[in-house]
């Protein structure tokens, strides 16, 4: 039995460190997401060797990914549907995620093909701008689902990117509509500004029904919302969901439920790269949240592992670090 079900694109991480400068000699719209086939990829790799810069990181990705293997670091039960491909990239992936205690039924994630991949940039600002190539990933669906195993699950969580791929929506609406039946939470992270900007139709699609949660940062629920301040941007985000957790940088994070809307202070650090900040926010709030704590004791827990992530490369701490900032914070 397992608190966190997940389901999002397997990816394996490169990130390069770079100026703006070369920034913009990619194209890329600065801290998105922006979608590659193999030759683009390529291409960019190409760029960036001509350039003479070198990886700082390779590890396993993925936004769902890293919220269920920093859920499962902090001592969560988790399980993640996925899809990577029969080579050393998916080989490098499973083994990572179990070392991280994911639960992954490897016999339907595993299929013939390359494993994703995502070339990550990231600017002296801290800022990251990624490139993907789904690959194997853009054709998850059913057959890498195991629906048994949101028996007494706690939460279903759904990343926004797969909002772009038409070939798991008929498995993810037969996933929410087990957790209605079961009494699972359904969780929908937005993920990113580009999830909203082009993909909202899918994203409405899972919203349509009424979720229990919703997680994104201030500048997608803005997008979402049409909104030019933030109390409408939580307020819209509210008339789909029971609960919307909405973090904003440095500045505080915004919870609001029926209640109303509170802000919690979260701590500021030195940034190095925000890859994987929200990710790893959701996964620490889920967990303080499954754990029975409150909304503040949530938001502290998931601040300072956000706030450790964002200070170093990479777009997860080790299993150890996980434990020692939940060590520091909830004692």
């Amino acid at each position: 039995m397992y608190d966190l079900i997940a389901i999002g694109n397997a990816l394996v991480d490169t990130e390069f460190q770079l100026s703006d400068d070369i920034l913009s000699k990619t194209n890329l719209s600065k801290s998105s997401m922006t979608l590659a086939d193999t030759d683009e990829q390529s291409a960019l790799f190409d760029l960036l060797q001509a350039h003479n810069i070198t990886p700082t990181k390779q590890a396993s990705g993925g936004s769902a990914g890293n919220t269920v293997a920093c859920f499962s670091a902090l001592g969560g039960s988790a399980f993640y549907h996925c899809r990577v491909g029969h080579d050393k990239r998916g080989m490098f992936y499973l083994s990572d995620m179990a070392n991280m205690g994911v639960v992954i039924d490897n016999e339907k994630a595993e299929v013939t093909g390359a494993t994703g991949s995502c070339i990550v940039l990231v600017t002296d600002d801290g800022e990251r701008t990624m490139q993907t190539n789904l690959a194997v990933s853009s054709q998850i669906d059913e057959s890498n689902v195991d629906f048994d195993v949101m028996a007494g699950a706690k939460y279903l969580y759904l990343e926004g990117y797969l909002a772009m791929s038409p070939s798991v929506q008929p498995a993810i609406a037969k996933l929410c509509q087990t957790a209605k039946d079961k009494g699972v939470k359904i969780i929908v992270s937005f993920a990113d500004p580009a999830v909203v900007r082009f993909a909202k139709d899918g994203v409405m699609s899972w919203l349509q029904d009424g979720v229990d949660m919703i997680f994104c940062n201030m500048d997608e629920a803005r997008l979402f919302a049409n909104a030019d301040d933030d109390t409408t941007a939580v307020q819209t985000l509210l008339t789909y969901a029971k609960v919307a957790v909405v973090t904003n940088g440095a500045k505080p994070t915004s919870v609001g439920d029926e209640h109303g809307i509170s802000l919690y202070d979260v701590p500021t650090t030195h940034v190095v790269d925000t890859n994987g900040a929200g990710d790893n926010f959701a996964g620490a709030f889920l967990y303080a949240l499954s754990q029975g704590l409150d909304y503040q004791a949530c938001v502290r827990l998931a601040g300072g592992v956000a706030s450790r992530v964002v200070s170093q490369f990479g777009a997860r701490l080790s299993k150890t670090e996980y434990g020692l900032v939940k060590q520091e914070i909830l004692g």
